[in-house]
């Protein structure tokens, strides 16, 4: 058995990162997981998606893995790893949209900001001070001289929902200082009280910056020994007070609840699922007799609707009534963006002439998305599902797994078609209504 064979034995069933080595030894590769054992497995399992790091696995000859406490967690410590070694397939595939940033500024009582790659304008201190003194997580512009300290990149992290995680924990403050209200986070037990006076800019640099950048950088283990001792000493000096927050602290530093943040998005091209798929496209052609014809594609991503992914074709080289031409033509232009994630699976409102359109468009391109049709039946009273013809071929060993997987979730693929089905006729009434 060879090293790899037996590490993928090995791999527990916890959070953590992984990290893929070339025979050169250099990292080529580190990515997170809610659970190693499913995410490694996956790479060399029998069944392969569109992830990239896939069409390089020939170059992998050494894994290693570092177990986290939590989704979260393992998150932070994949950005470290690429800040510190730019592994060549990480850096190589990004998508600069999608790597988020935490900065913390150098105020007197720094906020605590998010931003995507693509919005970090940093202008000069002169024309950002305007911009730091607004005093919301929503600001989308400063300066390198206004921030202390910058941690990422996080590749899809869902920054906001971690944010309020981190909120929880170590309770930093976005409120005005002095402001003499108190804000919604201290009515909450969220906030020290920088907005009635109640806690000094030493004080919250001591409390709450430094544990939290401690945290960002990776170092759990330093900053609960850290916490652990200050609260002893809080004990001792018979600060009872503190002692509790304190103890508090570290029991929600043991127990990160992170489930909002894998609902919404651990990231979108690394969530787990037991089944590998995590991205359903679904298309479907509206028309009014033989002109305005126009398709949907809707994107649900873990099973929910992604709607910031959802688009809009206006048909532009078919001619006549034919929805099978057109969703020829929309097809042929979405996977001309290959910008766009790829699809685990792609779902068409449609029958055989749909689905063996569609068979002949994917044998010339060469993709290999599996697909199917859905069709509501001679009455409409039911739903039908076709598959392309070879599905079934005798050693298609894939297929039958996916003819398997639609068996297991046809309510999910009913209600993206369905979502399709709205999301076309809602804007082929928008382009009736410009033509009025």
């Amino acid at each position: 058995m060879n090293t790899i064979e037996q590490k993928l034995i090995e791999l527990p069933d916890v959070p953590g990162i992984y990290l893929f080595y070339n025979k050169e030894k250099e990292l080529v590769y580190v990515g997170k997981a809610t659970s190693l054992k499913s995410r490694v497995r996956s790479y060399w399992s029998p069944r392969k998606t569109l992830r990239p790091i896939e069409q390089m696995m020939h170059e992998v000859v050494n894994l290693a893995w570092i177990e986290t406490d939590s989704a979260l967690e393992a998150a932070i410590l994949e950005s470290v790893y690429i800040k510190k070694h730019f592994p060549k397939y990480n850096v190589d595939g990004k998508d600069d949209k999608s790597w988020n940033y935490i900065l913390i500024t150098k105020e007197a009582y720094p906020r605590v900001v998010t931003m995507r790659e693509h919005e970090m304008i940093l202008l000069p201190k002169k024309r950002a001070k305007e911009v730091v003194k607004r005093r919301s997580t929503k600001a989308r512009v400063l300066s390198h001289q206004d921030i202390a300290y910058e941690f990422g990149p996080y590749p899809g992290l869902n920054t906001p929902e971690a944010l309020k995680i981190l909120r929880r924990i170590f309770h930093f403050s976005n409120c005005t200082p002095g402001q003499g209200r108190p804000c919604l986070y201290r009515q909450m037990g969220q906030c020290f009280g920088v907005c009635t006076g109640e806690i000094t800019k030493v004080e919250y640099r001591d409390k709450v910056i430094k544990p939290l950048v401690m945290f960002l950088r990776g170092e759990k283990k330093r900053l609960v020994s850290n916490l652990e001792k200050i609260m002893m000493a809080a004990a001792k000096r018979e600060d009872f007070e503190e002692a509790a927050r304190l103890r508090e602290q570290l029991k929600a530093l043991y127990r990160i609840h992170d489930i909002a943040l894998l609902n919404k998005s651990f990231v979108s091209d690394e969530v787990e699922t037991k089944d590998g798929v995590t991205r359903i496209e679904g298309y479907d052609i509206s028309n009014l007799g033989s002109t305005g014809i126009v398709g949907s594609m809707v994107v649900f991503t873990n099973g929910v609707p992604d709607k910031a992914q959802y688009r809009k074709f206006a048909m532009q080289t078919v001619t006549g009534q034919s929805d099978v031409d057109s969703l020829e033509e929309m097809l042929r232009r979405r996977l001309k963006h290959t910008e766009w994630k790829f699809p685990d699976v792609m779902l068409i409102d449609g029958g055989r002439p749909q689905v063996n359109k569609v068979t002949a468009l994917f044998q010339e391109l060469g993709i290999t998305i599996p697909f199917v049709g859905i069709a509501k039946g001679p009455e409409r009273k039911r739903n039908d599902f076709t598959f392309p013809h070879n599905i079934k071929a005798e050693g298609n060993e894939h297929m039958r797994e996916f003819v398997k997987y639609v068996n297991e979730h046809q309510e999910l693929l009913i209600r993206v078609r369905d979502e399709a089905h709205r999301f076309a006729i809602s804007y082929q009434r928008v382009k009736r209504g410009m033509r009025k």
